[in-house]
């Protein structure tokens, strides 16, 4: 046999042996690494290799326009499940004319807060730390997204002194017989805001901080409760006088003695003046006494009533403790139920009312 068959033989062979050899230490390493995997429980992943897709991103990652630069509030929201909303704004401010317009545009994702898993909300605007200039938005009926599209004015605020407020959102649930629920507020330093350039912004809600604003819709004067009447055809105008809550305390015992003053306005004039009983050392008197006046329909979208509450005093000059304002000289939630009664002729329509100074 020639040497150079016996050589490719004994290579050949030498091959197969070291190709067999490698077979089996693979098989015993690929066993080792079996048994650390379960000894060890859970794999390591490398999470820069990984990329998630763009529709599961969005579900992690929301856009920085949805979190806008309150997103401390946002997340600080989402950890503690509370869901209140966010509300969209504009300002404008005129340094010639020295006022700011603020516009109220939207809100959305608010609570329900009636038992129909709806809300009726309104947005209460003011420049703090003064609380006597108010403005509200219109109601919006059963929606959680409300749209109102409204501009209100403050005016004969110069720069220097506009940075020193504070511009306060509250929204509000309307609720025609109790209290209105305040959903939550948006707070704005003005002095955190380029006013030389028109901002439209998205604020997240917060829960009501109890101080610096309304806080709650419960005035520290008290609240009143009143039935409107309208029949146009004899131009009886009916006022039922039921009763008041938590009023001020006007006397050193702790309770007042409270009475309700009504006043018929026509063209800026008080046209005639009627009054309740006096009730004697209370907070929460109750009088279900009803008043008519004679209101000609051609004047009655002139006309107003000043609902006032008074201290009686049997010495000296009766207190003011608060008042309300229905009809062509009101605004708001007073207005309301003005245009309630005004659409429900013949029929009787209650609501509750802030007092005010």
């Amino acid at each position: 046999v020639p040497i150079w068959i016996i050589a490719v033989v004994g290579i050949g062979a030498a091959v197969i042996v070291i190709f067999c050899i490698y077979c089996c230490c693979c098989r015993k390493c690929g066993k080792k690494k079996k048994k650390d995997d379960k000894r060890g429980g859970k794999e390591r992943v490398d999470f820069r290799a990984v990329q998630i897709g763009a529709s599961y991103q969005e579900k992690v990652q929301p856009s920085m326009d949805e979190l806008d630069y309150n997103s401390e509030d946002y997340h600080s929201d989402l950890s503690s499940g509370v869901k209140i909303g966010r509300i969209n704004f504009t300002l404008d401010y005129s340094f010639t004319d020295n006022t700011l317009t603020v516009g109220i545009i939207r809100a959305e994702d608010i609570p329900a807060k009636d038992f129909s898993g709806s809300s009726d909300p309104y947005v209460k605007i003011m420049l703090l730390p003064d609380k006597k200039k108010k403005y509200e938005t219109k109601v919006h009926r059963k929606t959680l997204n409300p749209v109102f599209n409204e501009q209100f004015v403050f005016k004969n605020i110069p720069y220097s002194e506009i940075t020193n407020r504070i511009l306060l959102m509250e929204l509000f649930d309307f609720d025609r017989f109790s209290r209105h629920d305040l959903i939550g507020e948006a707070r704005l330093p003005l002095i955190d805001v380029d006013l030389a350039s028109n901002i439209n912004e998205w604020r997240v809600l917060t829960p009501p901080s109890g101080s610096g604003g309304a806080g709650h819709s419960k005035s520290d004067l008290g609240d009143i409760c009143f039935s409107l009447r309208y029949v146009p055809s004899s131009g009886k105008l009916q006022i039922t006088i039921v009763e008041a809550k938590s009023l001020k305390s006007m006397d050193l015992t702790g309770y007042s003695d409270p009475y309700v003053k009504i006043a018929l306005v026509q063209e800026g004039r008080k046209i005639k003046k009627k009054k309740t009983t006096v009730k004697k050392r209370t907070l929460n008197p109750y009088y279900n006494e009803t008043f008519t006046f004679t209101v000609a329909f051609e004047k009655i979208e002139q006309t107003s009533l000043i609902i006032s509450v008074l201290d009686y005093d049997r010495v000296g000059k009766s207190e003011m403790i608060g008042k309300c304002v229905v009809g062509e000289l009101s605004s708001g939630a007073d207005l309301r139920h003005w245009a309630d009664m005004l659409a429900s002729p013949r029929r009787s329509v209650a609501q509750w009312h802030t007092l005010h100074n």
